[in-house]
């Protein structure tokens, strides 16, 4: 029985002339890409019984948008006879694209679509704006940047539940309605990715992405409490292990470009054991956890640039260090790699990360206060404190004071050394807002601000709306700031000011660079599944000015 494409084509990476193409395939199966003159051919590795491919195309046109196909084992599978839906294609930059516009579109948080999922969630942001683009009304963005929580293994759709219990029999063990293995873990993205505008949508924009805590489970690593616990459950090793080897695969493999694909040392030893991959995918994905025990580990971050546009993601969640005493978001080596990209030769800086550095002043407080009570030296109040990090979910960069300081510093840097803007994108949040950074010690000339979109499809619950309102309001943060003190938390050094939301409906945002200005644009989904603008924020030259419209989800 020939092979066929099971997920994808993924179009991951365009770096000049060449560009990734991700696919699993129902087989072993060679596969080949060829747009125009250009083409790229891969033999399939395999894994969990599972079978993929990443293929580089090489000798792309620069400057140009080319159509392409999708071959395995000679059977053309890509485009799909009789598809509704426009060409993909690969578009590529000009050789000197400094004076080029950059556009990065980024969202987080997505659950299954609407016929999928148990709760009834407004429409879908990323479908919304898949439906949007083949209508050609829009300039097509750069990068699409996925800013974790791209699957809920944790909160599982109905079909997937019923696959479960299908599969599972006798292994009462294993926690009810949350995924385990490694082939649950491929119903997630067979069920997300097959959607039919997210699947043009990713076969035909670049794709970048990075986890959260829902691809592995709530609360991940918040603490090394949370982390003692967690292995008292009989589970724990098949789902980590699961977990970070189909991240591997499905996401961090296509955030590389092909000569950091080809330099993997993961992915060595995977094309070296390409019959059956699996021991060492397992074993690698054992290994990398340890990390925030303080073993050596794996980078997860990256980076790339386009024209004149640097972005850095960051691993916020499987790199912490949780040493109570030393607390961190990156490990000192992964520190001093990103701190040493961030004062690169560009003209805006843009960090993804997971997590919103700059939250509502009032629970950025709350979370600073109550990282330092669980490191107290009083059993009572450390408890105390660890129950409500992990009830509260309060494990952001403000429950990480010295890395939170140290960004800060980094940014005041950079800002003051000819950046034309600094932004953070972020999300796992539950909703939309855009916070401008002042800081304390002196001026800084680049405008830094904080971008957060979340959810793409989800719902923030409608008690926590007034909560997260409240946090802005400068009654309730002095209240919490007088809280911190009282613990002896240092004042932050910096301040920060919303200049739109929040906004709870489900959402997209768009980043656009051109020269040194700076512009972010926020759009929510409508009842009928389209997109409307709901804040447009001109965010450099330094003075913001912004546009509002009605929020979504008020």
């Amino acid at each position: 029985m020939s092979a066929e494409l099971v997920i994808g084509p993924v179009l991951r990476r365009v770096a000049g002339t060449r560009a990734t193409i991700w696919v699993e395939t129902s087989a072993p199966a060679t596969v080949r890409v060829t747009a125009g003159p250009a083409a790229g051919e891969a033999t399939t590795f395999s894994a969990y019984g599972h079978h993929y491919a990443i293929v580089v195309v090489e000798g792309l046109t620069l400057d140009s948008a080319t159509e392409y196909e999708v071959f395995v084992d000679d059977a053309r599978v890509w485009p799909q006879p009789d598809s509704p839906y426009p060409p993909s294609v690969i578009r590529t930059r000009s050789g000197d694209d400094a004076d080029q516009p950059v556009r990065l579109v980024f969202g987080s948080c997505r659950e299954t679509t609407q016929h999928a999922t148990p709760r009834q969630l407004p429409p879908d942001a990323l479908d919304a704006y898949s439906r949007r683009l083949m209508t050609g009304a829009d300039p097509a963005p750069d990068l699409l940047v996925l800013l974790g929580d791209q699957v809920y293994a944790d909160i599982p759709s109905p079909a997937v539940k019923r696959f479960l219990r299908r599969r599972r029999g006798h292994e009462k063990h294993k926690p009810d309605n949350q995924v385990v293995s490694y082939e649950e873990y491929t119903q997630l993205y067979l069920e997300s990715w097959c959607d039919p505008e997210i699947r043009w949508l990713f076969a035909t924009v670049p794709s970048v992405m990075i986890f959260d805590d829902h691809e592995i489970i709530d609360d991940w690593n918040s603490s090394a409490s949370w982390r003692r616990d967690v292995r008292e459950q009989p589970w724990w090793p098949e789902r980590i292990a699961s977990g970070l080897a189909s991240y591997w695969v499905y996401q961090h493999l296509g955030n590389l470009d092909p000569d950091q694909i080809a330099a993997d040392p993961v992915y060595q030893k995977v094309l070296a054991s390409a019959d059956d991959a699996t021991e060492v995918l397992r074993d690698f994905a054992t290994e990398v956890d340890k990390e925030a025990d303080g073993a050596p580990g794996y980078q997860w971050s990256y980076a790339l640039d386009l024209g004149r546009t640097r972005l850095v993601v960051l691993d916020n969640r499987c790199s912490r260090v949780l040493d109570p005493d030393h607390r961190a978001m990156l490990p000192p080596g992964e520190w001093a790699w990103f701190a040493e990209l961030a004062r690169g030769d560009f003209d805006h800086l843009v960090v993804g990360s997971s997590l919103p550095w700059l939250l509502p002043p009032g629970i950025h407080h709350l979370e600073a206060w109550n990282e330092r009570l669980a490191g107290s030296a009083r059993p009572w109040v450390s408890r105390f404190a660890e129950r409500q990090r992990r009830v509260l979910d309060l494990e952001h960069w403000a429950a990480f004071q010295r890395s939170f300081d140290s960004l800060a510093a980094l940014f005041a840097e950079v800002g003051s050394s000819g950046a034309a803007s600094i932004s953070v994108l972020s999300g796992d949040v539950h909703h939309s807002y855009v916070a401008r950074a002042a800081f304390r010690a002196r001026p800084v000339a680049a405008p830094v601000h904080q971008l957060t979109c979340s959810p793409v499809h989800n719902q923030l619950q409608s008690l926590m709306r007034p909560v997260l309102r409240l946090g802005w309001w400068r009654g309730p943060a002095t209240v919490a700031r007088a809280l911190a003190r009282a613990a002896k938390v240092a004042a932050p050094t910096v301040r920060w000011k919303k200049l739109a939301g929040p906004y709870f409906g489900n959402a997209v945002s768009t980043l656009t660079h051109d020269g040194h200005t700076a512009r972010v644009l926020i759009e929510g989904t409508t009842t009928g599944g389209d997109l409307r603008e709901v804040a447009a924020v001109d965010l450099a030259p330094r003075t913001a000015r912004v546009r509002r419209r009605r929020p979504v989800g008020r």
